[in-house]
């Protein structure tokens, strides 16, 4: 068999999906392949997949099924949350692919080592999918964005949720160690880091799965904030019932100078009976306390939260609700979903509503969000801002952050990536600004 020595990378999802292709990079690179941007010269092809949208799972199993066509000298891996819970329809699509679960990423030398020796039978294959507790903190990573450091605190969650697939592939809560944690942010911002982004299913519920069981998110934020580094520290998605018991130690937290004041809690419906059906832990009203009390200490918050529209039982009522939510509290991002049946999942004995009906809501949802996600942009027009430059976009074009997380694009011809600069708002639209150099 042929060397196989080049890997490409293909990822989907969120950031926590992006923190662990680093480390797949990382691992590989240590163990003597060598990572490319060009599929092309690739060898191996890694789709690291997410199934939390079906829309994205169709995507990602288009491009298996395209890979199995147009690909087939390449090793092609498939990881993340698919191989968990889709494997043999992954083997329907492309019968050659092999199999990664999202618990033995630290394995994936291994994996390749037995595909070369012709040792991947099914029993082989399937110890690559079985569940383990792996702490993928303080493996190798290779950052795709050396200023930002993407860090996973735990994997899974305490969570039951009736229509999520995510579930089945994390399993249970594991909390990676706080030592860990820190060291590896540490060493992160030696090499030049200037944000740490903390990422979970739910980090809200980060050391509730030890034996002295209880809520450490306060303790580890304080902990990273106190580092003798200068940076910016974002936190990720955190479940409104497990925000509710750390409520004011986390409103403490924020008032830190380094942390972005970025709440991403997600609410999935604003009707108590949907959130019910949904088993979701906790009333509407806990979850608009939360913002109030945020932005009673904190006024210059951003807000962001996440609908599920046309779940089964959602009624137009229900709809109303969601949309009177949007209208009154105006979230500064929205994610907005469209409901998917997966099968394993308590929703998959439901019946669906008309596609219709969803695209309606989902629509109308969407045209609150920008009304009122503009509004909350406007008062920043012809204000100065103080934005860390994060990204190069293209020539001459920057996208930077402000002290709430809101993004600003910048145009400058001299060379501010990784740079703190001062901008004036000349321009807004609904997801981003425009800012001139001072």
């Amino acid at each position: 068999m042929k060397n196989l020595n080049y890997i490409y990378i293909e990822t989907y999802g969120c950031s926590a999906n992006r923190n662990n292709s680093e480390i797949l990079a990382g691992t590989l690179k240590q163990s003597g392949y060598e990572i490319t941007n060009n599929i092309k010269i690739a060898d191996i092809i890694i789709l690291n997949t997410c199934v939390v949208k079906s829309k994205t799972e169709s995507k990602i199993k288009r491009r298996i099924q395209d890979l199995a066509k147009k690909s087939k000298s390449k090793l092609i891996i498939i990881t993340g949350c698919m191989p968990e819970t889709d494997a043999k329809q992954i083997k329907q699509l492309n019968e050659k692919a092999i199999l990664l679960g999202t618990h033995h990423f630290s394995e994936i030398p291994k994996l390749i080592r037995k595909y070369k020796e012709d040792k991947l039978d099914w029993v082989e294959q399937n110890k690559f999918l079985d569940y383990k507790s792996e702490q993928k903190i303080n493996l190798p990573k290779i950052s795709s964005n050396k200023l930002i450091s993407i860090t996973q605190i735990s994997e899974g969650c305490l969570g039951n949720c009736t229509y999520c697939k995510a579930r089945l592939a994390k399993g249970r809560l594991f909390s990676y160690d706080m030592n860990n944690i820190i060291k590896s942010i540490e060493s992160d911002l030696t090499s030049g880091a200037k944000e740490i982004w903390l990422t979970s299913q739910d980090c809200a519920n980060y050391g509730m799965d030890k034996k002295n069981k209880g809520q450490k998110l306060p303790e580890l934020l304080n902990k990273i904030l106190n580092l003798k580094h200068h940076f910016k520290l974002r936190l990720g998605m955190m479940d409104p019932n497990n925000v509710l018991p750390i409520l004011e130690e986390l409103i403490k937290v924020y008032k830190n100078p380094k942390i972005y004041k970025f709440l991403h809690i997600p609410i999935q419906s604003a009707s108590n009976k949907i959130l019910k059906d949904m088993n979701r832990l906790y009333k509407i009203e806990e979850v608009e306390n939360i913002i109030n009390k945020f932005r009673k200490e904190i006024s210059d918050i951003t807000i962001a939260t996440d609908i599920i529209v046309g779940y089964p039982a959602e009624q137009e009522s229900d709809h109303i609700k969601n949309l009177e939510f949007i209208k009154k509290f105006k979230p500064d991002v929205f994610n907005l979903s469209k409901m998917s049946i997966h099968k394993g999942t308590q929703a998959e004995k439901l019946k669906p509503l008309p596609i219709e009906i969803i695209n309606k809501r989902a629509s109308e949802l969407m045209e609150a969000h920008k009304q009122t996600a503009l509004e909350n942009k406007n008062k920043f027009l012809n204000k100065t801002l103080s934005v860390f430059v994060n990204k190069k976009l293209g020539e001459n074009l920057y996208e930077s952050r402000d002290n709430s997380y809101n993004i600003v694009i910048v145009n400058s011809r001299d060379k501010i990536l990784g740079e703190n600069i001062d901008v004036k708002i000349k321009d807004v639209g609904v997801h981003h600004m425009i800012g001139e150099i001072v």
